[in-house]
């Protein structure tokens, strides 16, 4: 398992063995080449914005000239509020032309 700085949520942010194998096998393009580019995405995002698909999700999008002549690189983080503290992980992440899904919660300009 891997974790990941998020300024955001205030906290770490875990990429369990579990998640990176099922990005790794349906983003082949992301994984493994672009993991510090996911590293940057939660430290510094563009913007974030709360998924469509489910309410405890969050979008972390940020924009990439390197990444396949310039694309955005969105990572999806679930966090879990517990007895123990708040649990966040990652359950995708994907490489995207343009950002459309979703309502804008925050925007670094």
């Amino acid at each position: 398992m891997r974790t990941f700085s998020c300024p955001y949520l205030e906290g770490e942010v875990e990429l369990t063995d579990e998640r990176e194998k099922h990005i790794t096998e349906t983003h082949p393009d992301l994984l493994p080449e672009y993991l510090p580019q996911i590293e940057k995405t939660l430290a510094e995002p563009d913007e974030i914005r709360k998924s469509d698909r489910m309410d405890a999700a969050k979008m972390f999008c940020r924009w990439f000239d390197e990444v396949r002549d310039g694309k955005y690189i969105v990572t999806v983080v679930v966090s879990d509020v517990a007895t123990e503290g708040t649990r966040h992980w990652i359950i995708t992440s994907y490489i995207s032309r343009r950002l459309s899904n979703g309502e804008v919660i925050w925007n670094k300009t």
